[in-house]
């Protein structure tokens, strides 16, 4: 079966109806395409979060990568550099920044570690090409999820009226005797 390069399987179009439910029985049939829907839409929910989570951090590593870039730039001059810090959403502290060659970078997870501004600067301008990389992905599996879903919502359709037209022969007979 084909994938996606991230592993998502590739949902199988139903062409010869007729040959395919040779194999099982229509509200089997169904079922099992319904199953396949509900994994498609529970990957399709985990990539949205996955999107909504990058979305959020990419602006995040950017501010904090042009604050790195900017004390990298008045590394040489002797006067601190004064601004306004962000300590919640919506509360700025001012600040006075002696000249410094080290910045602290809050990790997650309770961790903070102290670098050298340049290798900040690598570390951050790493992450922030591997969330946007990351982000790339997630929105092309997120299109490729939607197409897989769409085909599976159509094969249901089709095994569905495929059924109602095998009854309807069926009964047919049974009207004109």
């Amino acid at each position: 079966m084909d994938a996606n390069p991230r592993g998502i399987p590739k949902a199988p179009f139903v062409d010869n109806l007729d040959e395919y439910m040779k194999t099982d029985t229509p509200e089997a049939t169904l079922r099992k395409l319904t199953e396949t829907v509900s994994k498609y839409k529970f990957m399709e929910s985990s990539r949205l979060q996955q999107r909504a989570s990058l979305e959020q951090k990419i602006p995040e590593i950017e501010k904090t990568l042009a604050i790195v870039e900017y004390l990298c730039e008045s590394r040489g001059s002797d006067e601190p550099v004064k601004t306004l810090f962000e300590v919640n959403d919506t509360l700025y502290a001012h600040a006075t920044i002696p000249p410094t060659d080290t910045v602290n970078l809050w990790l997650g997870a309770n961790v903070m570690l102290e670098y050298k501004t340049d290798e900040a600067k690598d570390l951050l301008t790493s992450k922030l090409s591997v969330a946007k990389k990351s982000l790339e992905d997630t929105v092309e599996d997120l299109e490729f999820l939607r197409d897989q879903i769409t085909t599976m919502e159509v094969n249901i359709a089709r095994v569905y009226n495929w059924d109602v037209k095998q009854r309807r022969q069926q009964q047919q007979p049974a009207v004109s005797a």
